[in-house]
């Protein structure tokens, strides 16, 4: 808090102690867009802001005064140059002043532009949206309209209560929303919504001046509370103070503090401003509360005192950390001097300025680094200013949950050095890769997606993680998969991993395993002998188990079933060649291709009787069979070694010319004579 305490009266026993919120008055957001009005007023450049800038009646009067008034539609703007307000609008009124020919100075507050981004992101693909905020307020239309689908809104755990059940949706939250009432809801929803990909747009500056005002309101015994009666997060300050402290009213200006309001003498008085409050407005609060009654019984050296006061209330009071704007007086090669309306000029080290081409008369935005260097000198910076900026913008995407970018710079002990936009990060080694990582060096000069995990906002050191992006990356993308597979469909995979029992194929993010028994319709030993590590093949989805994240996938089949043509291949009284692949007491099994095998009876394993099935023949040899049977829906074939052996004789005595009596004798002794041994036969009897 800023303690603001009147000496003159602390000598003569008054104690009424002014304490000021710290982040009371403008935001980021609304003092850029404030700052940028003034300078297209100041160009004399016609311009209209879209509706009010921001909610304080004096400011809007006075950009008014300087030719800057506000309009209700982009009918209204007749080409000039239009603003838009920090709450931001929806895509359909940027397209309606461009269609018209206007400049467009887009002053959207960088978080609700990355509510925006969130929303436009989220409905792609028409996922509902759920904004947490009033429906009516400027920024949760705006937001509405960046949204490809429908559109959800919430204010109390009530109206959360009465949106219709859901299977998915997208939460957001208006980026003034009191955190505690975005909780609440937020529970609610997680109750009614299946699944809920939830993202706080709160912005942390908003956080950070409620949670002041609800410590300062209950410390005191009055509290003011500054801003213009429009503005929603003034009333949000005012309920929020309200309720810890009765003694609380809502001012615009400081005409409107009742007399009779607190005692300065003996009160403590808080006071806090809404964020479109400027700090001229708050100031003059202030100077009302503490110089009230201020020269009432003065001596002549207090009033003295007063006018010196008065003198030094004329400078600008600079603290380090401040940012200022002031012009350029002297330039040298080392440093450059600046007036900042204090009572010394400061002085910038040129290895501390961005702009190196700075000329005297220019004007630039510096930091205070020290108000007094030891010769009187005021420190400034303009890099610090660049590295704060940094800071904050990668604070922004660690409160919305966003991934930042890095390069490694150094393995050190423990882990890795990154740069993330110029700020130091230190990534563990655990978290680097889901994976122990042995050799940290290979990660440097490497770029590299991080989540911001840890933060010392005094110290500003982060803790950044690899891993945590891989991970929920992986998540993503397997949840994505799932949500496309069903029961029954062919889907395109890669070949990952073999195993004894099968094969491990990647279907689009997540693994499911053909079964060795469903690779062929053939008997396979091994998997390799199928498929190949990193091939692409169709599968089908055989089964699907959500709950234990297991699928069966098939590729068999999708090959033709060896079974389906078998009696148009292999017809009936046909002689095939087949390799023996299993032996059992009746008979051996002939693989005619694979899949498809065949039974040779016992009987016919031999031209003659066999006592056993070994005595013919053995697991791996190739044989000639002759098809006696085929029965498709029985899936049997009977097959003959004797009758095609008898076959082939007899085909080669007609080609001796032979008796078939001796052809037969021949192929039970498993010979066939050659044409010459028939002629060496024949002669002596001719």
């Amino acid at each position: 808090m800023r303690r603001i305490r009147k000496k003159k009266k602390a000598e003569r026993g008054y104690a009424m102690p002014l304490e000021v919120a710290r982040h009371a008055g403008f935001c980021m957001g609304v003092r850029r867009a404030v700052e940028a009005a003034g300078q297209i007023a100041a160009s004399g450049k016609p311009a209209c802001t879209l509706g009010e800038l921001i909610h304080n009646p004096q400011v809007v009067e006075e950009l008014a005064r300087q030719g800057v008034p506000p309009i209700a539609s982009p009918e209204e703007a007749e080409g000039r140059c239009v603003l838009i307000r920090s709450h931001g609008v929806a895509p359909s009124v940027l397209q309606a002043l461009e269609a018209q020919g206007c400049e467009v100075v887009d002053l959207t507050c960088p978080y609700v532009a990355r509510l925006h981004e969130i929303v436009a992101r989220e409905s792609g693909d028409g996922t509902p949206v759920i904004i947490v905020g009033e429906a009516r307020h400027p920024e949760v239309e705006g937001t509405a309209g960046w949204a490809k689908g429908p559109v959800f809104y919430a204010a109390t755990p009530e109206e959360a209560e009465a949106l219709p059940p859901m299977d998915r949706a997208a939460v957001v939250a208006q980026t003034t929303f009191p955190q505690e009432r975005w909780e609440a809801v937020l529970e609610i929803l997680r109750r009614r919504v299946q699944s809920l990909s939830e993202h706080c747009t709160i912005c942390s500056a908003t956080h950070t001046r409620q949670t002041e005002a609800r410590d300062l309101a209950g410390q005191v015994d009055a509290m003011i509370v500054v801003g213009g009666r429009r503005s929603a997060n003034t009333r949000k300050l005012y309920e929020l103070c309200k309720s810890l402290c009765p003694r609380t009213i809502m001012v615009e200006c400081a005409a409107e503090i009742p007399p009779a309001f607190a005692n300065i003498h003996s009160d403590r008085i808080g006071m806090t401003a809404g964020a479109s409050t400027p700090d001229g407005l708050l100031k003059e609060v202030v100077t009302t509360m503490t110089d009230n009654e201020n020269r009432t019984q003065a001596t002549p050296e207090e009033e003295k005192n007063d006018f010196m006061a008065e003198v030094d209330a004329t400078l600008v009071r600079i603290r380090p950390g401040q940012t200022v704007t002031g012009t350029v007086v002297q330039v040298n090669d080392d440093e450059v001097c600046v007036n900042i309306g204090y009572k010394s000029d400061g002085l910038v080290k040129r290895s501390d300025l961005t702009q190196q081409d700075v000329q005297v008369g220019d004007e630039i935005e510096v930091e205070v680094v020290k108000v007094n260097d030891g010769e009187g000198n005021v420190v400034l910076s303009q890099r610090n200013i660049v590295n704060r900026k940094a800071w904050e913008a990668l604070m922004a995407k660690y409160d919305a949950n966003e991934y930042v970018e890095g390069v490694g710079k150094e393995a050190v002990k423990g882990g890795l050095i990154a740069d993330v936009d110029g700020v130091r990060a230190f990534v563990p080694a655990s978290q680097l890769a889901p994976r122990y990582v042995e050799k940290i060096g290979e990660f440097v000069g490497k770029d590299m997606k991080l989540k911001i995990i840890e933060v010392d906002k005094q110290k500003k050191r982060i803790v950044a993680s690899r891993k945590a992006v891989i991970l929920e990356e992986s998540a993503a993308k397997k949840k994505e998969a799932w949500e496309k597979l069903e029961e029954g469909i062919v889907i395109r995979g890669v070949v990952r991993r073999l195993t004894d029992f099968g094969a491990f194929v990647d279907v689009g993010g997540v693994d499911g395993l053909v079964h060795i028994t469903d690779l062929s319709w053939g008997h396979v030993k091994h998997p390799s002998e199928v498929v190949k590590p990193n091939q692409e093949i169709d599968v089908k989805v055989l089964s699907l188990d959500r709950e234990r994240e297991r699928i069966q996938l098939g590729y068999k089949q999708l090959q033709p079933r060896p079974w389906d043509n078998a009696a148009e291949k292999y017809p009936v009284g046909s002689i095939v060649e087949g390799k023996v692949v299993r032996i059992v007491t009746f008979g051996a099994f002939v693989e005619l291709e694979p899949g498809l095998d065949g039974l040779v009876h016992i009987s016919q394993c031999a031209p003659t009787k066999i006592a056993k099935v070994e005595d013919a023949v053995n697991v791996g040899d190739i044989v000639h069979v002759k098809v006696l049977s085929v029965d498709t829906e029985a899936k049997r074939i009977s097959l003959s070694i004797r009758q095609a052996l008898e076959e082939e004789a007899l085909d080669a005595a007609e080609g001796l010319d032979l008796p078939a009596d001796e052809a037969v004798e021949e192929a039970v002794l498993v010979e066939v004579p050659t044409a010459e041994d028939a002629a060496e036969e024949a002669a002596p009897e001719a």
